[in-house]
């Protein structure tokens, strides 16, 4: 094999090698114990005292002592010459997603696929084919184009399966609010009960509300902050209107029972409205996939039959 092609591909390894590493930091939970914290606890409920700090540290694994801290130290390098507006805009996306992922595994998860996708380019333009060298770094540079906006899709695409899911499970929600206020219970009280009964991120985020309030937080500014991170018109109204009703005196019974009427016809037009768009979009399915396949079986037999004739002579 060609010395240089065995340098490039010991070169991949080992760059892929650090992004994977750095991926597996940035995923680590950010509420995750340190295990030195936790091998001191070990020690106290033992009642045993270590002789020193270095025993303990020698009793952690090799991945504690050097990977981990290494590729912490490389995340931290690597963030510090990236841009702190597109670090905000990376982590406010990932919380819309409603991932549990810093940005420096994200940023690691995008050099990765650009590593990759542009390997795979490099592959196929240089060594299994002969391609010209303009036409080979045309495939390296638009596979690795591919591969960096790649994981920016894929949150996107996150994004909005997530915002969909709130859309549909937010009406039901708003209904146990109204139940819960009207049979007595305040807001917090209301919104515990949703987060009690069910799994969805808008049980989700309601449970976090109430953490936050329990925090010292006032609750308004927990709602604000809930919208924000769900980015949903239909949640922003619905908590610009109990602000409001909390400002003003109003009922929070009767805005919710407004809400909840709301969103539910809101929901019904938006059924509607995909109802109306199937016709158009099953347009080219029929046209390109249905239609020929029709065509095919009932015309194919005829021009088989018509090919016979012509070639037996009897045409």
């Amino acid at each position: 094999m060609d010395p240089q092609l065995v340098g490039i591909i010991l070169m991949i390894i080992f760059g892929v090698f650090l992004i994977v590493g750095l991926i597996m930091v940035g995923f680590r939970r950010r509420d995750e114990v340190d295990p030195l914290q936790a091998r001191l606890a070990e020690y106290a409920m033992q009642n045993e005292l270590p002789s020193s700090l270095e025993e303990i540290e020698m009793s952690l694994s090799r991945r504690e002592r050097i990977l981990v801290p290494f590729f912490e130290a490389l995340a931290s390098f690597l963030l510090s010459f990236t841009p702190e507006q597109q670090i905000e805009t990376v982590k406010f996306k990932l919380i819309q997603a409603g991932k549990d992922q810093t940005p420096a595994a994200f940023f690691a998860q995008r050099i990765m696929m650009t590593v990759v996708f542009g390997a795979l380019g490099f592959m196929i333009g240089f060594v299994l084919n002969d391609w010209p060298i303009l036409q080979a770094a045309g495939a390296v540079i638009g596979l690795s184009a591919l591969g960096y906006y790649f994981p920016m899709l894929a949150i996107n695409g996150q994004i909005k399966r997530r915002q969909d899911r709130i859309l549909r499970a937010l009406p039901d929600a708003l209904d146990l609010l109204v139940i819960c206020v009207e049979a007595g219970l305040g807001f917090d009280s209301a919104m515990g009960k949703v987060y009690e009964k069910w799994e969805n991120e808008v049980a989700e985020a309601f449970g976090r509300v109430l953490q936050e309030v329990s925090l010292g937080v006032p609750r308004s500014q927990a709602l604000r902050e809930m919208s924000k991170r769900m980015d949903v018109p239909d949640v922003t109204s619905f908590v610009a209107a109990i602000i409001q009703a909390e400002q003003l005196g109003v009922s929070i019974a009767r805005v919710l029972r407004v809400q909840s009427d709301q969103m539910r016809v809101k929901r019904r037009q938006r059924a509607q409205e995909k109802a109306q768009q199937a016709p158009v979009k099953i347009i080219f399915p029929l046209v390109f996939l249905i239609f020929p396949s029709i065509w095919i079986v009932l015309m194919g037999p005829a021009v088989i039959t018509v090919i016979e004739l012509q070639q037996s002579g009897g045409v």
